[in-house]
């Protein structure tokens, strides 16, 4: 139950702010359309996760215990200091295709994307080679992801200018730092 919780608590806090987050909430202001930006949300989600997870526990096969320990632990280190960077997004989605589907692979495949080389998706593969349970990492970030999207999703753009974003990067640099700290001096 540790890995999923952790798992989960560290990539809502990271989420919060970040790119995709403001995707979320971009998409659902043009599109006006929850359901499958949502569905489209996680179906990116569960791949991408899925993805960096076997990637961190194939990394914590080929690491001894030393070795993968400090490049965890520096690793959430780096993920404090990344958190604090605000993120920006540029991009316009197509607003061409509004059907069920066409909304949700559109939102999918942006996703899907834009996740790759994300904090949330790099601390996936952390916690993969840290706890090497890629089930419940793969469960517990999704979630988290989720635990912050879907309502930005629903609640739309309102919602964001309320978020003081800076407090919250704060918080997640807190968060990513203790857990680089706790994984060097765990023993």
């Amino acid at each position: 139950m540790e890995t999923f919780l952790i798992s989960t608590g560290l990539v809502s806090i990271a989420e919060i702010g970040d790119k995709t987050m403001l995707l979320a909430i971009m998409l659902a202001a043009t599109w006006r359309r929850p359901l499958p930006i949502i569905l489209g949300i996680l179906a990116a989600t569960v791949a991408n996760h899925a993805f960096a997870a076997l990637a961190g526990s194939l990394l914590a096969r080929f690491m001894d215990g030393e070795w993968l320990r400090w490049g965890v632990g520096l690793a959430f280190i780096g993920f404090a200091a990344w958190a604090l960077i605000p993120d920006r997004f540029d991009e316009q989605p197509d607003m061409t295709e509004k059907t069920f589907a066409g909304v949700f692979w559109t939102t999918a495949a942006a996703f899907f994307l834009i996740e790759m080389g994300d904090k949330t998706q790099v601390a996936t593969a952390m916690l993969a080679a840290r706890f090497n349970d890629l089930v419940l990492v793969v469960a517990g970030s999704t979630l988290g992801m989720m635990l912050v999207n879907a309502p930005a999703v629903l609640l739309g753009e309102a919602a964001a200018r309320r978020l003081p974003l800076t407090w919250i990067r704060l918080a997640a640099a807190a968060g990513f730092a203790a857990t680089g700290v706790w994984v060097l001096l765990a023993r």
